[in-house]
């Protein structure tokens, strides 16, 4: 034991908390939502919601964003699987497309008669 040197004393460790205080909060994963509408074809991005787990996301995802009964198919995708391109490097990234012509058929001519093309 010091007899009052120049250690001091030691700083609290992780088993030391504070009285009255809670542990950091341990946000849960983040889950993006797409619902297929009654009449559509596509499953379209609605929204976002933090789940523990997949079958949470889809319970939640159903109660957030399906409460009117709009939806007929529901999909919860973790964020951090979703891979995408930046808005910023939009010119680079899509540039090859624009070197093929043929994917735009501008320089064809319609034929007489043919009204709805």
């Amino acid at each position: 034991m010091s007899s009052g040197g120049a250690e001091g004393p030691a700083p609290p460790g992780p088993e030391a908390a504070v009285p009255g205080s809670a542990p950091p909060p341990r946000q849960w994963p983040l889950w993006e939502v797409f619902v297929r509408a009654k009449r559509g074809l596509s499953h379209h991005h609605v929204g976002s919601l933090h789940a523990p787990d997949a079958e949470m996301a889809l319970r939640n995802a159903r109660d957030v964003y399906t409460r009117r009964q709009e939806g007929v198919s529901i999909w919860v995708v973790p964020a951090a699987a979703i891979v995408a391109s930046s808005p910023d490097e939009k010119d680079p990234f899509f540039d090859p497309a624009g070197d093929k012509v043929y994917r735009h058929p501008t320089f064809y001519e319609l034929p007489e008669g043919v009204r709805h093309l």
